[in-house]
């Protein structure tokens, strides 16, 4: 088979990115030439690599400059209400390709820098992922900051600049090691400080009833100082900002104090204050009720609201002079949207500014629950976040009494409703009774809010009928659904340039903004040169991740066989486990009968463990320990292969996911509340084997069932086992192949050195197992047979892969995020476009 061409040889050829002009490429090569000169002061013969990809991104920078301080100025002209969405992550990954394509400049640098004698994926390589996020919920936060863009909402993302992102993980002996994500190290050319909007946060303190209202009094005061990045929508002059805060302790810090003897100390001691937004708590799915990071939900809802309210008082454009005296207003000019319950602060936040501050009554309340939204992320019990009351005693006193007075105005409605009902007023409390008392947030979010939403329909149900099933027994309306997509632009066009292209032969380029439009290949299933370009374009991709990984990991894998790929974080509920019963089960069968013929897999798993998960990193070391004796197997040859990929991270998932065949979506039914990693693999050409969980369930009503391999138990099945008492002995007495499989496991065959190593995982598996991945077991290796069958004819196999594309129109950002601007935040999706820079008929002040 010819080599397949490089992304570079790709890009010349003409594609969805248009063909460069000369006089953008002769641009481009002096504004590179100038940054290294002036902004890097450097020279060609002693500048490195990495300067030469800040003069690139610089270069590209420049270009977003104008279109963003126009479309700041563009707000204040027309004065919309404006979005904003409060969110602890934002896996952005990296930004140069994306900027680059969203301006429609990719050619142009291209050319440009290969005249230079540079190459450009080289220079892309360079760039630091930015890591602020663990997995599905920060990378969401991502993906709707690029469709707000695209549709052209006024919208903001408001976060922390954590100093250090999730952790890198290195495999060392077959276990997690994490090592800190020093991504700042050598700068960030894609943020602003702006120093001249720093704010004051308050931790701490007492709280004095006057005459004149309450007051928080001998607070410690934190600085908030934003830094600002563009977020540009595809090729509409949209350029939106992500305002992330960074704690910076006050000059007097600790030099209150009259004298102070010991100055030095109190300069040192500035650092406690910065703690606030150095690292990234590393859980996914799980609740660690920890002073800082209560101090980090805070301080990022704090800042923002000051903020926001002085960008509301302050519609006058260009003017910072308070206009708006009322408030009666804000609800229509601001949206808040809360990304989970970790901004849940914002609601007393709101409500003390404007009770304390701003001198309203009661009345707030009103104002606060028509501004703010609130959308769940997780039914684990685990993950739901419950502050002990103690800790607001100390940290935010006033905030506690507000939450207090909340409660008591809550639970005086529901007597009211249901009088004598003490059950009731239990369950739906805001303050959890017991040792310690404990606030539950998502409580808080769901009476503090307009809207309460789910990422997918079966979650929104599980969501209305199980974990707020009080609530929504008050207030229906409430409830919505609103299912999670992804940007095509970063999970199509940046990540798999070939099948982008190949799409665009067919049916054209409006896909990109318009993804429902892929249903047009269906008149392509069937249509033998596009069969053979979509197998051609998996097939390169394939043997472009076989070389990355023997470059980069040294790892041999063999590209004719079918890539089966579960990439997430590793946790109990997502069955990685599962999977690898499966492998095991593969090897057996190949041991047993080794001249009979298998379909040749290399299964890939890849993600990381909460660094205080035992048994997600025992999970780990059992894939490592499992891919040392199959892969070192001479009697296995090239037919099965396991492989786990380190440090999995948005940058890795671009490489990955457009080579994968098969998508392992295997979750217990009812556990996953929505998954995006299921519709990125699915829009680059992988079939899905899956439970009927979160979106998956939706992506085989789009594609049809008999597109996907769906298999296992359904919610209201497991909530049966639940019921009766799940024996999972029963499946392991029943089934000969998965008890030698656990045997194996725990007499050490995968262990040799430490036979006892993985006892209490299999122990886990017979005796509690909460997800009960033996009682799927023999309906998966059924499933996985399937899979194989299909995949043994190519041109079938092409086709399904057809429909399964065409059916991921739904799955994009765009339409989840035009659902909440019409359904929760009352603004339209606009594609008006932005005059660009260079046209100067209506240029006037800048104020962000």
């Amino acid at each position: 088979m010819a080599a397949p061409l490089t992304d570079q040889e790709k890009r010349k050829q003409i594609s969805v990115r248009g063909i460069a002009g000369l006089g953008d490429v002769a641009e481009m090569k002096r504004s590179f030439n100038r940054h290294l000169h002036f902004t890097l002061v450097k020279d060609r013969n002693v500048a490195t690599p990495r300067d030469y990809y800040f003069a690139l991104a610089h270069s590209v920078r420049d270009h977003l400059v104008g279109r963003w301080i126009r479309t700041q100025q563009y707000y204040y002209e027309k004065d919309p209400k404006r979005v904003h969405y409060l969110s602890l992550e934002f896996y952005m990954g990296r930004t140069l390709q994306n900027t680059m394509i969203n301006l429609g400049l990719q050619n142009a640098c291209d050319e440009a820098v290969y005249q230079l004698g540079l190459d450009l994926e080289e220079l892309e390589e360079i760039e630091e992922d930015a890591g602020l996020g663990n997995g599905g919920l920060g990378r969401l936060a991502a993906c709707f900051l690029d469709s707000m863009a695209t549709l052209g909402l006024a919208a903001y993302g408001y976060g922390i600049r954590y100093e250090f992102g999730i952790f890198n993980q290195r495999i060392s002996g077959g276990w997690q090691v994490e090592e800190a994500d020093d991504w700042l190290r050598y700068g960030n050319p894609w943020e602003k400080a702006r120093p001249e909007y720093m704010l004051p946060v308050h931790f701490y303190g007492r709280v004095q009833h006057t005459d004149s209202g309450v007051k928080w009094l001998d607070t410690q005061v934190v600085l908030a100082m934003p830094y600002d990045t563009p977020v540009p929508g595809y090729k509409n002059n949209t350029v939106n900002t992500m305002r992330l805060w960074s704690a910076k302790a006050p000059n007097d810090f600790n030099l209150q104090d009259f004298n102070v003897g010991d100055y030095i100390q109190a300069v040192l001691d500035r650092n406690l204050a910065e703690n606030i937004s150095r690292v990234l708590y590393p859980n996914d799915n799980f609740f660690e009720g920890k002073e800082l990071r209560l101090k980090q939900e805070y301080f990022v809802v704090a800042a923002t609201l000051q903020d926001i309210i002085r960008r509301f008082k302050s519609s006058k454009f260009g003017s910072r002079d308070p206009v708006r005296t009322s408030f009666d207003t804000f609800p229509d000019k601001v949206a808040l949207q809360l990304n989970d319950t970790h901004p849940a602060l914002a609601i007393p936040e709101l409500m003390r500014i404007l009770l304390d501050i701003e001198k309203q009554c009661w009345t707030a309340w009103d104002i606060t629950v028509r501004s703010c939204a609130y959308t769940n992320h997780t039914v684990l019990p685990e993950a739901l976040e419950r502050w002990p009351v103690y800790m607001f005693e100390k940290l935010l006193p006033r905030h506690l009494l507000i939450i207090y007075e909340i409660n008591q105005r809550h639970l005086d409605r529901i007597a009211a409703l249901f009088p004598g009902d003490v059950a009731r007023l239990r369950r739906m409390s805001l303050i959890e009774e017991g040792d310690p008392k404990r606030i539950n947030m998502a409580h808080l979010c769901v009476v503090g809010t307009h809207a309460v939403n789910g990422v997918a329909r079966i979650h929104s149900d599980i969501v209305r009928n199980t974990v707020f099933k009080d609530f929504y027994e008050v207030d229906p309306e409430k409830f919505q659904n609103k299912t999670n997509g992804i940007t095509p632009r970063r999970w199509l066009l940046l990540c798999n340039p070939g099948l982008a292209d190949i799409i665009a032969e067919r049916i054209g380029e409006d896909f990109l903004t318009d993804l429902q439009q892929l249903r047009k290949l269906l008149d392509f299933v069937d249509d033998e040169g596009f069969i053979r370009d979509v197998a051609k374009v998996k097939q390169e991709n394939k043997q472009k991740f076989a070389a990355f990984l023997e470059k980069q990991h040294q790892v041999k894998i063999n590209p004719e066989s079918m890539f089966d790929v579960q990439v997430k974080r590793i946790h109990e509920y997502k069955r990685q486990l599962l999977n690898v019963l499966h492998v095991i089960t593969l090897y057996n069968r190949i041991k047993m009968d080794p001249n009979k013929h298998f379909v040749p897999r290399t299964v890939m798993i890849g993600g990381k463990a909460a660094p205080g998960y035992h048994m997600a990193k025992l999970i780990i070391k059992l894939i490592t320990s499992v891919g040392e004796v199959i892969n070192n197997d001479p009697a296995v040859r090239d037919r099965l292969k396991l492989i786990f990929l380190e440090n999995y991270r948005v940058s890795l998932a671009e490489r990955v996911i457009p080579a994968a065949d098969l998508s392992e979506q295997i979750s217990t039914a009812g556990t996953e509340a929505s998954g995006t990693g299921n519709m990125k693999l699915m829009l680059n050409g992988a079939l899905t084997v899956g439970t009927e969980d979160g979106a998956t369930v939706e992506m085989a009503e789009e594609a049809g069932h008999d597109n996907l391999f769906m298999f296992g138990l359904r919610v209201d099945e497991v909530d049966e086992l639940d019921r009766r008492g799940y024996d999972a002995r029963r499946h392991y007495e029943r089934l000969p192949e998965l008890k030698l499989v656990l045997d194996q496991i725990r007499s050490g065959f995968f262990s040799p050195e430490q036979p006892e190593l993985f006892s209490e995982l299999v122990s886990m598996l017979l005796h509690h197992d909460r997800f009960k991945v033996l009682a799927d077991y023999e309906a998966y290796v059924d499933c996985q047979e399937r899979v194989s069958r299909l995949y043994q004819d190519a041109a079938a196999w092409t086709r399904v892969v057809i429909r399964n594309i065409a059916a991921a129109g739904k799955f994009s950002s765009d339409r989840t995020v035009s659902q909440y601007a019409r359904e929760i935040w009352g603004v339209e999706p606009s594609h008006v476009k932005i005059p660009p820079p260079n046209d100067t008929s209506s240029a006037g002040a800048l104020f962000f």
